[in-house]
């Protein structure tokens, strides 16, 4: 019986890995311009760093993280996310102490628990950000400008900003007062999840799915109209500086985030194209995490992109992939010497930045050629007796059928000079490009 993948799970094979490669590149060099470098953590954790960080209210520490124990008494727990592991690391590593604002993203994987849906899975993928050491607004909305910049490159443009304000634990507490106020006599009605939040922490109740909760919490109170004057006027501020930048917005009060250490502004991207499962990114402010976790209390902001979520979204927009890479040459060899010859020039091709493959099967001329045009191999020569004898060969170009003569002595000048031609007529890519330019010794 054939071992299949876990449940919730997905393999990246390499006709669609090509996807993957468009959308952490434009991650990363969107990250970089706006002053971001990268920073790689390991993949689990002490489990109490998420207890103390998402909260032991929260779906994701009581339901959905995936908690393992190692021979001694440890417990260690796969990431569920990657803000908790990456400012750890930043506090553990004297990173804050060199300076602020510092400013990393990731591009992980993450695991959670949870029902496999479209574009949620249990072992996924997170391109995030962190910036700790302002708590000017001008830093919320570089966070978001970040975000709506990816999903720009991305070509998506039927994305909407929802943003709202929870405010600082001062404003949460009179809040959570109220939202007790207005949920107790509804307590018959809510779930049994939302009968326990209530009172641990109601505000999570906006966060349900019920049918039932979701009707009762649509006239519940708003965060909003509990924002004391300096909370306020740091919101008010970044929807000024918004406005700016011209980037939309919709104010929606019912946005709390699911994991505890927020404060003050949060937000999320929201397609359109998705159906329910319409949210790609979502972050926001987190003052009080760094504290908890045992450094000096600092200000800090980032968000969370879920790449398989942000895949989906592109192939329902009907957004460009960068095209899958192809080999520039696959070289056919008829016969052991042939062979032997073919593993040659290859080499001497792929020293020279090139990608070439040559026959390793030992198989006939015809079934060759229908693997360089399965492979999209871009040029094709065929080597036998006769080329060998008289040092020449014929260099095809599978894209216009047009064949080239070449001295096998010679064969990388005029292979790069063909192939040079190609890019330009045909707009191959920068990379070949520069390859061939390098080859030729830096002439255009």
């Amino acid at each position: 019986m054939l071992i299949k993948r876990p449940k919730g799970t997905q393999d990246l094979i390499p006709s669609q890995i090509h996807k993957w490669k468009t959308v952490e590149g434009i991650v990363s060099q969107t990250a970089e311009q706006f002053g971001f470098k990268e920073i790689r953590t390991p993949v689990f954790e002490d489990t109490s760093l998420y207890v103390r960080s998402v909260g032991d209210t929260s779906d994701v520490v009581t339901k959905e993280m995936y908690t393992v124990s190692s021979k001694g008494d440890d417990s260690f727990t796969l990431r569920p996310e990657g803000t908790a592991g990456v400012i750890r690391a930043m506090l553990e590593n004297g990173i804050m102490n060199e300076g602020f604002p510092q400013k990393v993203y990731y591009v992980i994987p993450c695991y959670r628990h949870e029902k496999p849906q479209a574009g949620r899975y249990r072992e996924f993928r997170q391109f995030g950000v962190e910036m700790v050491g302002s708590a000017s607004p001008y830093a919320d909305a570089e966070i978001i400008l970040l975000a709506a910049s990816v999903l720009d490159g991305c070509g998506l443009d039927n994305v909407e900003l929802h943003l709202n304000s929870i405010g600082c634990p001062e404003c949460r507490s009179n809040y959570r007062d109220a939202l007790k106020r207005y949920f107790e006599p509804h307590r018959s009605e809510l779930c049994q999840t939302c009968n326990e939040r209530l009172d641990k922490n109601p505000m999570r109740l906006l966060d349900c799915k019920s049918p039932i909760c979701k009707n009762i919490a649509k006239d519940a109170p708003i965060i909003t109209d509990y924002l004391c004057d300096d909370c306020r006027e740091h919101f008010e501020k970044l929807q000024k500086i918004l406005d700016g930048y011209e980037i939309k917005y919709a104010l929606d009060p019912k946005i709390v985030r699911g994991l505890d250490y927020y404060t003050r502004t949060v937000f999320e991207f929201i397609s359109n194209d998705i159906g329910a499962q319409g949210t790609v990114c979502g972050g926001g402010r987190y003052d009080g995490l760094i504290g908890e976790l045992g450094g000096q209390s600092a200000p800090a902001l980032g968000f969370g992109m879920g790449l398989e979520r942000l895949i989906l979204t592109m192939e329902a927009a009907g957004c460009e992939f960068e095209e899958p890479k192809t080999p520039d040459l696959y070289i056919a060899p008829m016969g052991e010497r042939a062979q032997e010859k073919s593993a040659l020039l290859c080499d001497a091709v792929r020293r020279a930045g090139y990608a070439a493959e040559f026959d390793i099967i030992g198989r006939g001329l015809k079934p060759q050629m229908r693997y360089a045009d399965k492979i999209g191999a871009k040029f094709v020569v065929v080597l036998g007796d006769n080329e060998l004898d008289s040092g020449e060969a014929k260099l095809k170009n599978m894209r216009t059928g047009a064949e080239t003569p070449v001295v096998l002595e010679d064969f990388l000048t005029v292979f790069s000079s063909a192939l040079i031609n190609e890019v330009f007529e045909n707009g191959l890519g920068d990379e070949i490009a520069d390859a061939v330019t390098e080859s030729l010794g830096g002439e255009e």
